[in-house]
């Protein structure tokens, strides 16, 4: 028998006393599991091995700490959980660790405190980086990247410029303005990112230690650079977009990075873009050490429809034809599935170049094909229907019956058009930016929207082709896709109204915001002060009624309005489901199950069975047999049966929880944690972080 106390060890040979310590750092590690990357890992999997919460006794999760964060907004992050801390980012860009087991505050930092002023909204993860004692948190806060110390929340003022760097930075002269809604991914020293802007989008390497840019690629090519000729001579001047907003992956082993790409801008105006416009709506391989190109792929040609890649690109490994493949699965806002050999970009199943509506601008022709998987299925209905006509109600029938006929669908490739039309799938997915989760057999579960929107050109000159004056011709071209024609905006979709601006706020106020950007709302500081001037005295209601003079200039026709197609009672007007979660079988390209995902209890109470609704926020699939969900409009959390999509069990939040769960081990007890701050589909707005774990005596 061994000995006790501080002599202990004296006689204890070198190889046991490894084992002792061996087995000591096992046993801790069993103990312990983080969630230490945006997603859970680098391949954006969505996966945790933890099994201590599982079928057999999910019915018995309670909710282990709540806290209130003080604010109210679209609370989306994915908490990073390191060491027993739990990292995340408010809706107003500060970042809080806290304890993981109670939720007691360690430390909190506030960019506004180091640059007053907007620092952007919406903000859904942080990157952790460690070497040693040095132990970094990276997030952004306006146009600015920060590095903060992981134990005392102070600034790394080692990194950049006294702990930040802009990163707009050798982007371009001036500096654009770039922001981070989602994290970007750490590859040896290197940070890599995208970002949101309204100049020409690029992927970047950041060094983790100085800040210094070690490479960078223009994802609006430079002359000589692959895909320089799928746009006009030298578009890098004058078009943007392109960028990488919903996140990226790696394959760290192999030193690949994943890159899903945006519309470029303006997203509904292509005819001064003439060309396919690489590499807009791509999946890009890009080589990690260096940022060059490996292969790429475009999901839209010529985009017109704002169908962005929302998602970030998920690896997983698959059996075909028996053998093993490493794959990558991309998801899109109209609900199809790409999948491809991550290595060679070959796909795994046969995509075909479908004929699609042709424009009825003849200023603006659009692509005549776009590329559509022959398998997975598509995980949404693809155009609307007679049959898709709402049967919730003879109210919603009649309604959704009559402008169906008067307007139809030409599915999710609608023509542009100066007629208004259905648009479906929607602007909003399909798939959203929460993501898909995959586990070790190569099961992707993913959960989709299926909500009709209304499409709809308008031109910017009058009849007699005169233009319009000048404030209100700049309203309609940079504003009002978002804040409506009429300026009263959607508040279900994030666009505040912008009548009586004048009442409610300051000149000065609203030039700081156009200049900056807020939520949803890019930066236009590059906007010139020709066009800056009459626009802000058309939104403070002092602009002239008279004629612009001078030549016309810009699109002759801009997007009428981000618009859900709403039924008589504020239901989505098609027949149910309004949204899914979905299980796909990536081995064989099947869909293993389909269920609604969300409920509104009052058409429950009318017999009407579980509709789903609109949801964001992303699915988390564990080793226990278990999807964790929140996303839903209707304020709850679900724990699904992987392998049959039952719901097990289900618990109310504050507020919606429109972000990923986090799912990790802190003194051997399992935790589910997710960020609850509703604020999407009409929803109450808070900003609470609930977390949830079985009782003691489980």
């Amino acid at each position: 028998m061994l000995n006790s106390g501080p002599r202990a060890t004296a006689g204890v040979t070198p190889v046991l006393c490894f084992f002792l310590a061996s087995s000591a750092v096992y046993g801790q590690a069993r103990r312990n599991q983080d969630w230490p990357v945006y997603l859970g890992d680098k391949a954006t999997s969505h996966y945790s091995t933890l099994d201590q919460i599982n079928k057999s006794n999910v019915a018995r999760l309670r909710q282990a700490w709540i806290i209130d964060t003080g604010e109210k907004g679209e609370f989306q992050s994915n908490g990073l959980v390191i060491n027993g801390v739990l990292y995340t980012a408010t809706t107003s860009r500060r970042v809080l660790a806290l304890d993981a087991k109670t939720g007691k505050q360690h430390w909190a930092w506030d960019p506004a405190e180091e640059r007053p002023g907007n620092q952007g909204r919406r903000q859904r993860g942080l990157v952790y980086w460690a070497n040693g004692n040095d132990r970094r948190i990276f997030t952004g806060a306006g146009t600015y990247l920060y590095a903060l110390n992981a134990g005392t929340g102070k600034l790394v003022r080692e990194f950049g410029t006294r702990g930040s760097i802009h990163l707009g930075e050798a982007v371009g002269n001036p500096p654009p303005s770039v922001t981070i809604n989602t994290p970007g991914v750490i590859y040896k020293d290197m940070y890599i990112v995208g970002g949101v802007t309204s100049g020409p989008g690029t992927i970047r390497a950041y060094d983790v230690r100085t800040g210094r840019l070690r490479w960078i690629f223009h994802l609006i090519p430079r002359p000589g650079e692959y895909g320089y000729h799928s746009w006009p001579p030298e578009a890098y001047k004058t078009a943007g977009g392109s960028s990488n907003w919903s996140g990226l992956s790696l394959d760290e082993k192999r030193g690949i990075v994943y890159v899903p790409t945006e519309t470029a801008l303006p997203d509904f105006w292509g005819g001064d873009r003439k060309g396919a416009n690489l590499f807009s709506n791509c999946l890009l391989a890009l080589d990690a050490n260096t940022g060059k190109r490996i292969w790429h792929f475009q999901t839209v040609h010529h985009d017109l429809l704002d169908k962005d890649l929302p998602t970030p690109p998920v690896l997983l490994t698959v059996k075909r034809n028996g053998l093993t493949v490493d794959a990558v699965a991309q998801g899109t806002k109209n609900g199809l599935l790409f999948v491809f050999d991550r290595v060679t970009g070959e796909p795994l199943w046969p995509i075909h170049e479908v004929p699609v509506p042709q424009s009825e601008l003849p200023e603006e022709p659009a692509w005549p094909t776009q590329p559509i998987p022959s398998k997975p299925p598509p995980l949404t209905r693809q155009t609307y229907t007679i049959d898709d006509v709402s049967d919730i109600s003879p109210a919603a029938r009649q309604a959704t019956l009559l402008r169906f006929k008067r307007g139809g669908s030409q599915g999710a490739f609608t023509a542009p058009s100066l007629k208004e039309s259905i648009i479906f799938p929607g602007f909003d997915g399909g798939m959203e930016w929460g993501g898909a989760a995959v586990d070790p057999d190569g099961i992707y579960y993913a959960n989709v929207n299926e909500i009709p929107w209304i499409y709809k050109m308008i031109p910017t000159r009058r009849e007699d082709g005169k233009p319009m004056p000048a404030g209100e011709r700049a309203y309609r071209i940079h504003c009002s896709s978002c804040h409506g024609l009429d300026r009263k905006g959607d508040a279900s979709a994030g666009f505040p109204a912008l009548t009586g601006l004048a009442q409610r706020s300051s000149r000065a106020a609203v030039t700081t915001v156009i200049n900056a950007g807020v939520g949803r709302m890019p930066a236009f500081a590059s906007l010139p002060e020709a066009q800056r001037r009459p626009l802000l005295d058309y939104l403070m209601d002092e602009e002239q009624p008279r004629e612009a003079s001078g030549p016309v200039s810009g699109p002759p026709y801009i997007f009428g309005g981000f618009r859900r197609w709403f039924d008589p009672e504020g239901y989505p007007a098609i027949k149910p489901p309004w949204g899914t979660l979905n299980a796909v079988d990536l081995n064989t390209g099947d869909i293993k199950w389909k269920v609604p995902l969300g409920e509104y209890p009052e058409l429950t109470a009318r017999g009407i069975p579980p509709t789903g609704t609109e949801n964001y926020g992303g699915p988390v699939v564990t080793a226990g047999g278990l999807i964790f969900i929140g996303a839903s409009a209707d304020e709850t959390i679900r724990a699904f049966d992987k392998d049959t999509g039952k719901i097990l069990w289900q618990a109310k939040l504050p507020f919606s929880g429109n972000a990923t769960p986090a799912v990790y081990m802190v003194d051997g007890k399992q935790y589910v944690t997710i960020s609850a701050g509703g604020g999407k589909s009409g929803r109450p707005a808070g900003g609470s972080i609930v977390s949830f774990a079985l009782p003691d005596s489980q």
